[in-house]
C-alpha cells in the first residue's frame, strides 16, 4: 500500500498533574528527517520517541512538537547551583578587572543576580518522570496511528492518480507502436525512390554500399528497443504499484528510466505523427514524476 510523505495529526492528554499536546506534521524529504521539540528534563522521552518515529516512518521532513505545564498552572522557582555559581564567580572576574581599572561599580542585589538567564530553574513537575513518560508514549502511540493513518489515506488517492497517468502510458505506448509500423512502411518506399534516384544520377555507385547505407539508417531510426523497454517500465511499475513496502525512490528512479526512453524516441522520430505521440507520452512521463515524488 503507498504511503505518502504528507501527514498530519494533533491531540492533547493529561496525567500526573501534567496537561500536554502533541503536533505531528511531515512533508516531502529525499530521506527521512527528524526535528524534535519536546521537554529535555524527561529521561529518555526524545530517545524513545526518535526509534519509534524511525521504525514507522520511511522518508519525509517530520516535525515533532510537544507542549508541556502543569494542570494547576504554576512551576516551583529553585535556584540552579551551577548557575549561580558561574555569575558569582564572572561577577567577582569583572569586579577585579575594575578595581585594576580604578573604576567603581555599583552592589549588585539579589534580584539583578535572580534575574540572569540560567540561576533560576522552573521545575514544572515532579522529579521521578518515569511515570510520566510511560504516559506520554502510551498517548503517542495513538497519535502516530492518527498520523500514518493519514499517509495512508493520502496515499490511496496518489495510487490512483498515478495508476491512470501509468494506464495512459500505455495506451501512448501501444498508439506509438502503430504510428511506428505506418512509418516504416513510408520510410521504405522512401529509401527505394532515393536509391533509384541516386543510381540513376551517379556513375560509378555501388549499388550494395548504397543499400548498406540505407540500411544503417533505416536501423538508427528503429524504436523497437525504446518500446521494449518502455512496456518492461510499465510492468515494473504496476508491480511496484501493488507492493506492500516503501516505493517511492523505485518509482522515482523508473520514472527517470521512462523519461529517457521517451527522449530517445523523441530524437529518433523523423516522423509527423510518432513526434506527437513522443511529446504527449514526455508530458505524461513528468506529470507521473511529480505524484512519484510524494510517496515515501
Amino acid at each position: 500500500m503507498i504511503q505518502s510523505m504528507t501527514g498530519f495529526a494533533t491531540a492533547k492528554g493529561a496525567a500526573f498533574g501534567a496537561l500536554w499536546s502533541w503536533d505531528l506534521r511531515s512533508v516531502n524529504g529525499k530521506g527521512l528527517d527528524l526535528r524534535l521539540r519536546v521537554p529535555d528534563w524527561i529521561d529518555g522521552l526524545e530517545t524513545q520517541l526518535r526509534t519509534r518515529l524511525t521504525a514507522r516512518i520511511g522518508r519525509g521532513n517530520v516535525t515533532l512538537n510537544l507542549r508541556l505545564s502543569r494542570e494547576d498552572g504554576v512551576g516551583e522557582l529553585t535556584v540552579s547551583p551551577t548557575g549561580l555559581n558561574a555569575v558569582i564567580a564572572a561577577m567577582a572576574c569583572v569586579e577585579a578587572e575594575a578595581m585594576q581599572a580604578g573604576l567603581s561599580l555599583a552592589p549588585a542585589t539579589a534580584a539583578d543576580i535572580l534575574g540572569i538567564r540560567g540561576v533560576l530553574e522552573t521545575r514544572s513537575l515532579e522529579a521521578d518522570t518515569a511515570p510520566l513518560l510511560k504516559a506520554l508514549m502510551a498517548d503517542f502511540e495513538t497519535v502516530l496511528a492518527d498520523f500514518e493513518d493519514m499517509r495512508r489515506t493520502e496515499g490511496r488517492a496518489l495510487h490512483s492518480v498515478i495508476a491512470a497517468q501509468l494506464a495512459q502510458i500505455t495506451a501512448l505506448v501501444d498508439q506509438i507502436a502503430q504510428a511506428s509500423e505506418a512509418r516504416s512502411a513510408e520510410m521504405a518506399a522512401t529509401m527505394r525512390a532515393n536509391l533509384a534516384r541516386v543510381l540513376d544520377n551517379t556513375d560509378g555507385a555501388d549499388p550494395q554500399r548504397v543499400a548498406q547505407e540505407l540500411a544503417l539508417i533505416a536501423v538508427k531510426a528503429d524504436v523497437t528497443e525504446e518500446l521494449d523497454r518502455l512496456r518492461a517500465h510499465i510492468a515494473a511499475a504496476s508491480d511496484l504499484l501493488q507492493s506492500p513496502e516503501p516505493v517511492g525512490r523505485k518509482l522515482d528512479f523508473l520514472t527517470q528510466e521512462f523519461n529517457r526512453e521517451a527522449n530517445t524516441l523523441c530524437s529518433k522520430a523523423q516522423h509527423k505523427t510518432l513526434t506527437r505521440i513522443g511529446l504527449d507520452l514526455k508530458t505524461v512521463i513528468d506529470q507521473m514524476r511529480e505524484q512519484v515524488q510524494n510517496i515515501q
